[in-house]
């Protein structure tokens, strides 16, 4: 459990070292640093206290003891040098362990102030070692200040999204368990209490907690019930440590996961600096579960990777994705994050890419997260690949699962709600394995379908965004119930917007932008009435939205980032109802149409396969009716109170207008209303 005082313990680490380090992951080495310098003192001292020798301070190394650098006799400049030269020479000392030479490697004070240092080493001697996981516990504490971006693209992932890629796949205790870019080891950690979990008595697994939905890690680590894994025998509790693996390219994660695994009873983790994508002395190795967040983010120039992959391609996710695949045992299984261009993009080594996953029968499930997952440290919209070669045999249908909430709000604070959909989609996943998803099918509120393998491959671009098929969907069942329904391009040309939004010279003519209200321009591309719709998401990075729709009429300029719908047949089509119904339902038809991982756009030649229920002419125009005199209403209606609430004697005035809004809402309700069926 993770106790008050030891929270409060690291909190106050941190607090001490952010004046001279204020970088987090710089804090999360010299506070693990530390630790482990400590806990090699407390082993020695534990050592000599029943009756043996000690082993670590030894040899040469006796004046870097814990003991020497905290001595009453030290003044702060000695012992910042006696503490500096001791992590400096630590990987020197022939006696300790090669998994402590390695923590320490490059190992090295980053700020030289005696007093911070003397604070912060008084603060670490509260912490004793022992074999208990509440070490464990704190460490991971420690980790989840890890939220910022490192390098390479490196975002920290949240745990209850690491659970809940964890219990989706399902490792298990005899599997060989990989991480390839393992970051701080939060998937392997999460794996490992995942077997634990699985091979605990029946009373251990069916606590309250588990039964109100708390997630294995909340389990673990924020309550007294820590899984046993009673059920598992020493030799295959052995197995288990033998069997998880992890490859990082940085030194620093190396580190942090060394001690992650090492404080969760790994005595010799198996975590080691390795390029994935540049080195092959583990080629040939394959594994049964993979599971990984990989970096997103490409260096500049692109990745030169070796010549074992089975694609052509430079992108580090890319690439990933090709490993994890490569790597799979014939009945493995694997969890990958992915940004959004895995799943759309139309380039030919991303087709490959999803051919193959669809070819090779692996792929089971594609669960799209929603857009603040990695909040506040990027907005970046991501997807889950679930991989699973076994099942995949046994089915010719792949389950796309929509992700509205996970737990939390969306926004840069990402407070804890109750909104979650996260435990729902784990039971469709199970129910999918098991061949029982008909029997969800009518109970889930979650959005999902089913799409065959054969339609998957037939798609443009053998996409696998789940959206576009529930969208799909949405407009074969539209026709089923509206025979009479268009296509949007079959009723209106559609055409590019030409103007800079920023840049255009001013001038008479309006010029349509994405925000509320217009500019002007010197000169205009469109002659005709038209509905506007904006092409770039109006809520920045990584969420796909579109605020609003403009009509417009005659001469205009239309913005480079929009596009305008114009009627074909002006004397069949009202553009101003095709307008009104596209912003009503903008949010059922056109968002779910957008796409990206961090600059979500719209791509206008999608736009035409939109169904649009297509009543005769005056039907449209009485529809349009009514819609405008409910707007004129409510603005009456507001003009009414600011009068009757600002000037006197203005009872005849606003008694006129009520009259007015009396007479707008009859042809309101007169008239026919907007309906999607």
């Amino acid at each position: 459990m993770l106790d008050t005082d030891t929270k409060r313990r690291i909190d106050s680490c941190r607090d001490i070292l952010v004046g001279k380090v204020p970088d987090p992951k710089s804090q999360v080495e010299q506070i693990t640093i530390a630790l482990i310098y400590k806990f090699m003192d407390d082993m020695d001292a534990q050592s000599e206290e029943f009756g043996g020798k000690r082993s670590f301070f030894v040899n040469g190394f006796e004046k870097y003891s814990w003991s020497k650098l905290l001595a009453p006799s030290m003044g702060g400049q000695d012992t910042l040098n006696l503490y500096s030269e001791a992590i400096g020479k630590m990987t020197e000392n022939t006696h300790l362990p090669g998994l402590f030479r390695d923590i320490f490697k490059n190992a090295y004070l980053p700020h030289r102030d005696p007093e911070t240092l003397k604070a912060f080493l008084k603060e670490i001697d509260g912490f004793s070692y022992d074999h208990s996981e509440r070490l464990g516990d704190a460490f991971e504490y420690l980790l989840s200040v890890l939220g910022s971006q490192g390098d390479a693209g490196q975002f920290r992932t949240p745990r209850h999204i690491i659970d809940f890629v964890v219990r989706a796949v399902g490792p298990q205790k005899g599997d060989r368990v990989l991480d390839p870019a393992c970051g701080t080891a939060g998937f392997l950690i999460s794996a490992y209490k995942h077997i634990l979990r699985e091979n605990s008595p029946i009373e251990e697994r069916n606590n309250w907690q588990l039964q109100q939905g708390a997630s294995v890690a909340e389990t673990s680590i924020e309550s007294p019930m820590h899984y046993s894994g009673g059920l598992l025998t020493p030799i295959e509790r052995q197995r288990i440590h033998e069997n998880i693996r992890g490859f990082d390219i940085s030194p620093d994660m190396v580190r942090i996961s060394l001690v992650n695994l090492y404080l969760h009873g790994f005595r010799s983790p198996l975590i080691e600096e390795y390029d994935s994508l540049t080195q092959e002395d583990y080629w040939q190795e394959s594994y049964d579960t993979i599971l990984a967040n990989p970096p997103f983010m490409t260096p500049k120039g692109g990745i030169k990777p070796h010549k074992k992959f089975s694609l052509q391609s430079k992108r580090a996710e890319l690439l990933f994705l090709d490993y994890i695949v490569e790597h799979l045992s014939p009945t493995g299984k694997a969890g990958v994050i992915v940004p959004e261009g895995i799943v759309f993009v139309g380039q030919s080594a991303y087709i490959g890419m999803r051919k193959r996953l669809i070819q090779e029968k692996s792929l089971i499930a594609v669960v799209e997260l929603p857009h603040g997952v990695f909040k506040p440290y990027a907005s970046v919209k991501t997807h889950i690949l679930i991989i699973d070669k076994q099942i995949a045999k046994s089915t010719d249908k792949v389950l796309f699962i929509n992700i509205g909430a996970d737990g939390y709000t969306q926004t840069d604070t990402r407070q804890a709600v109750d909104e979650n959909d996260l435990p729902a989609a784990l039971e469709l996943i199970e129910n999918f394995k098991r061949n029982q998803l008909e029997s969800t099918r009518t109970s889930s509120k979650l959005n999902f379908i089913t799409v065959k393998r054969e339609h998957i491959l037939a798609s443009t671009g053998c996409h696998l965004v789940g959206r576009w098929y529930m969208l799909e969907r949405k407009f074969r069942e539209l026709r089923e119930r509206m025979p009479s329904a268009r296509e949007l391009g079959a009723i209106c040309n559609i055409h590019r917007g030409k103007h800079s939004n920023m840049s255009s010279p001013p001038g008479d003519f309006p010029l349509v932008v994405p925000a509320a209200d217009r500019k002007t321009s010197a000169d205009f591309s469109f002659d005709f009435k038209a509905s506007c719709i904006p092409l770039v998401s109006s809520s920045g990075h990584g969420k796909a939205d579109i605020k609003r729709l403009h009509y417009q009429e005659g001469k205009f300029a239309l913005a480079d980032t929009m596009c305008c719908l114009e009627a074909k047949e002006p004397e069949q089509v009202e553009m101003r109802y095709i307008h009104e119904y596209l912003s009503k339902f903008k949010d059922e038809l056109l968002v779910p149409m957008m796409c990206g991982a961090t600059n979500v756009t719209l791509d206008e030649n999608d736009l035409k396969k939109i169904l649009i229920p297509l009543p005769p002419i005056d039907e449209q125009q009485s529809i349009v009716q009514g819609i405008l005199a409910k707007e004129a209403a409510d603005k009456l209606q507001a003009i009414g109170e600011e009068i009757s609430f600002g000037i006197t004697s203005s009872e005849e005035v606003v008694s006129n207008i009520k009259k007015q809004i009396e007479r707008l809402l009859a042809i309101r309700d007169a008239s026919p209303s907007l309906s999607i069926s």
